[in-house]
């Protein structure tokens, strides 16, 4: 390429260095940034002290803010939900975990488990009750999977649904539930006698202040600490027939709202490592040794340039999920293959980026190691490492190496 030539090209871009952004519309642009100002102006200033001290104070404020934003719920339609597109959904993902993953996993748990499995399998009445309130944020709610004995085999879940007349009894406990104690409303996943096993399992609607639910905080956390994460009891909670969600049987109903959720943590975690990234950047260009900035280095120019490729990687793989979804083309195994890729790759940049910011890189006055140990639920939940390594030697063999 001749100089001339060279001198027409756009300017390089520290900050999108293979032009990702002109794959992005002026509206996705737009929603983008509202969502940064917002997570800036909100979460940022405040956000080492909630982690520090553990809790997430002003939540149902927060909740109803991030609804006003059309963030809760952000791509289903209707019902008050923004009906934007999957790659808008994800872009606000980024830049909500770029802040903090706890404010993510908030937006997550709201949008794609609770209100999306009332939304995909609920009544018509259940989503007119339900989904208004909860995309404008003056309703928060939680999504019951998980058990103290069971996370990547929810088919053993022992809690348990009866019929009683016409009613419905739970009975049961639920285990790391995102929002749990501040919900108005929890999807809680039983076993039936109806189906046989796995093929028994319903959803139900719970409002929160049913007798019989009650749901203790988790206190004593090392990562998402600015987060609410809670325990679900049922001790015989009576509902009446209609609160079971009356479009699906079986696992396929959970597992295909944590597929939805799963799309938002291939962009998530992107945001946690472009944060630990970009901090580790301006550190080093001030930062000197030996008379010079860090950043002028060859060892440490190395690690930028990898944790660059290895970031915007993971950010065009997330843009080519999105737009899978968007074309009604997106797999689980596809979900899965991102889920696996970009987690486990922003952990590492956030490990590299704590060695360049040196003994600084443990202090909460920079977001690298909150980002780091906040990164190692988010590589655990919503299915482990072992489990999509699983999904994706099944889809690649053909062999189910799961039993």
């Amino acid at each position: 390429m001749s100089t001339s030539e060279s001198s027409k090209l756009p300017p390089f871009d520290p900050a999108d260095p293979i032009g990702i952004d002109d794959l992005l519309s002026a509206e996705d642009l737009a929603i983008r940034d509202t969502v940064r100002d917002w997570a800036t102006d909100r979460v940022l200033p405040h956000i080492a002290e909630w982690y520090e001290n553990g809790e997430l104070p002003g939540i149902r404020e927060l909740a109803r803010e991030l609804g006003s934003l059309g963030a809760l719920g952000m791509s289903l339609q209707g019902y008050g939900c923004a009906g934007a597109t999957a790659v808008q959904y994800g872009l606000a993902c980024l830049e909500l975990e770029a802040a903090d993953s706890g404010i993510r996993s908030l937006v997550s748990v709201q949008g794609s488990l609770a209100m999306y499995a009332i939304h995909r399998f609920g009544s018509e009445a259940q989503r007119q009750q339900w989904l208004p309130g909860m995309a404008a944020g003056e309703i928060i709610g939680c999504f019951g999977l998980t058990e103290p004995d069971h996370g990547s085999d929810p088919a053993g879940m022992r809690t348990y649904a009866k019929r009683d007349g016409e009613d419905w009894v739970l009975t049961g406990r639920k285990m790391w539930i995102t929002n749990g104690s501040v919900a108005g409303v929890a999807v809680v996943w039983a076993q039936t006698d109806q189906g046989g096993a796995a093929g028994g399992i319903r959803g139900f609607v719970v409002p929160t202040g049913t007798p019989g639910f009650s749901a203790p905080e988790i206190r004593h956390k090392w990562s998402l600490r600015a987060s609410v994460t809670s325990e679900l009891v049922l001790d015989e909670v009576r509902l009446p027939a209609d609160a079971v969600l009356p479009g699906v049987t079986g696992l396929r109903g959970p597992l295909s709202c944590l597929s939805h959720a799963r799309y938002g943590i291939v962009w998530g975690a992107m945001g946690a490592a472009r944060a630990s990234f970009e901090s580790a950047l301006d550190y080093a260009k001030a930062r000197e040794q030996f008379g010079r900035p860090i950043g002028g280095f060859q060892l440490t120019q190395a690690k930028f340039a990898d944790m660059a490729v290895e970031l915007h990687k993971g950010i065009l793989l997330a843009h080519h999920l999105g737009r899978r979804m968007d074309a009604g083309r997106l797999r689980p195994e596809q979900v899965s293959f991102g889920k696996l890729n970009n987690v486990r790759e922003a952990i590492e940049i956030c490990r590299t980026s704590r060695t360049i910011l040196g003994a600084n890189g443990i202090s909460l006055e920079y977001p690298v190691m909150r980002h780091a140990t906040n990164l190692e639920s988010v590589l655990t939940y919503e299915g482990t490492v072992e489990m999509h390594q699983l999904v994706l030697g099944k889809a690649l063999t053909g062999l189910d190496a799961f039993r």
